[in-house]
């Protein structure tokens, strides 16, 4: 069983393999050679897809124009990149004014007040609005494979433009309603010029919420490893870089629409994930699976403390098998799982030993234990 020391060291050593890779994107078959370079607005550009964006574009010869708040520590891009400072949530952009750009991409957006002020001010400025929406505006996830055409939810609340980021941390159900009535405000103001993408679980390096990266690190570190239900539950999740550079072909080829953008392009159940991690490590884990009725006895949460998996029951029964076909026709792609887990637990492994010692998702080893003691003594009775 590696301990913390050799799981950091496995970490460092993976980082090392990691960096030689460089930065540059993966080589698709839908990496054709683009146009004419494009002017590229991004709002946000600077968390968890936007980075990956950015480098991207600049690799595909684009002019790329950030709009943040300029809070972030300044990132050094293999490129020049322009820079514009505001505030969203307090209605300034004045930065934007009396300029225009090809596309702009909208990564960060939840609150539809943000949409509205920034189509007072691109609606005519640009030539199409990308915005990074989320699968769960859908209204219900009870159906398996259902596409765009869905309905997505509804907000219920007093005033959809006066919630408040504050707000939606305090009460995650406001997350999607708020998404979907963005959507609406990215209709009114930008019409036929909208590209609509819907990720899934957004996954890979550089992702501070640990919501996949528990499961490369808690393997790595080998011994017995509970595993949620039987294993036959689908996942579906799509690594940030491969939705960052689908995102700037979109922009290159003028597509409009709405498309769902999860992966992979096949059925993969939690068994597949977990034992296709399992395959970049040595460190030889074993897998007991627990079923689910037992981890929710045990008060053991889909999602937050088993991640990426949700039992697909009930009105959860559709919730990782949604339909990608429209976004798969217009090209999108995925890395390899054997990729994303590694480079996952690479770049985790140049965290400091701190972030290490505490990830944000997943059960502790101490609570890992003492369910698995309790589902073997309940296995034995």
């Amino acid at each position: 069983m590696i301990d913390r020391r050799n799981l950091l060291k496995l970490g460092t050593a993976a980082a090392a393999a990691w960096a030689l890779r460089g930065v540059a994107p993966a080589a698709h078959a839908a990496d054709a050679a683009p146009g004419k370079p494009l002017r590229i607005l991004i709002l946000g550009g600077t968390g968890f897809t936007g980075p990956h964006q950015v480098r991207y574009a600049l690799a595909r010869g684009h002019k790329v124009t950030l709009f943040n708040r300029g809070k972030r520590a300044k990132k050094e891009w293999p490129g020049e990149v322009e820079e514009l400072h505001g505030d969203r949530n307090t209605g300034d952009l004045a930065a934007l004014k009396d300029r225009e750009w090809d596309v702009c991409i909208d990564n960060p957006t939840t609150l539809p007040f943000w949409v509205r002020d920034a189509g007072k001010v691109l609606k005519s400025k640009v030539g199409q609005y990308v915005f990074i929406s989320t699968i769960s505006v859908y209204e219900s996830n009870a159906d398996g494979g259902a596409d765009e055409n869905a309905a997505t939810a509804k907000y219920d609340g007093k005033d959809a433009m006066a919630e408040t980021q504050d707000a939606v941390r305090a009460n995650m159900a406001l997350y999607g309603p708020l998404k979907a009535r963005s959507e609406q405000e990215v209709h009114q103001w930008f019409k036929d010029k909208a590209t609509i993408i819907r990720p899934g679980l957004i996954v890979g390096p550089g992702d501070e919420t640990d919501r996949f990266s528990y499961w490369p690190v808690r393997i790595a570190r080998g011994g017995e490893v509970l595993a949620p239900g039987n294993g036959d539950d689908p996942v579906q999740f799509i690594d940030a870089r491969d939705l960052a550079e689908w995102s700037i072909r979109m922009a290159e080829r003028r597509v409009f629409g709405t498309f769902n953008a999860t992966g992979p392009d096949y059925k993969l159940s939690t068994a597949g994930m977990l034992y296709g991690i399992r395959a970049t490590t040595t460190a030889g884990a074993q897998f007991t699976w627990v079923p689910a009725d037992f981890l929710e006895a045990q008060k053991v949460a889909p999602w937050g403390d088993m991640p990426v998996w949700i039992p697909a029951a009930g009105d959860s029964a559709g919730f990782a098998s949604r339909s990608i076909k429209r976004a798969l026709e217009q090209g999108l792609t995925f890395r390899p799982l054997a990729t994303t887990a590694g480079d996952t637990l690479a770049w985790f492994g140049t965290l400091p030993a701190e972030r290490q010692a505490k990830l944000k998702a997943g059960l502790t080893a101490e609570r890992e234990k003492e369910v698995l003691d309790l589902w073997k003594k309940k296995s034995a009775g």
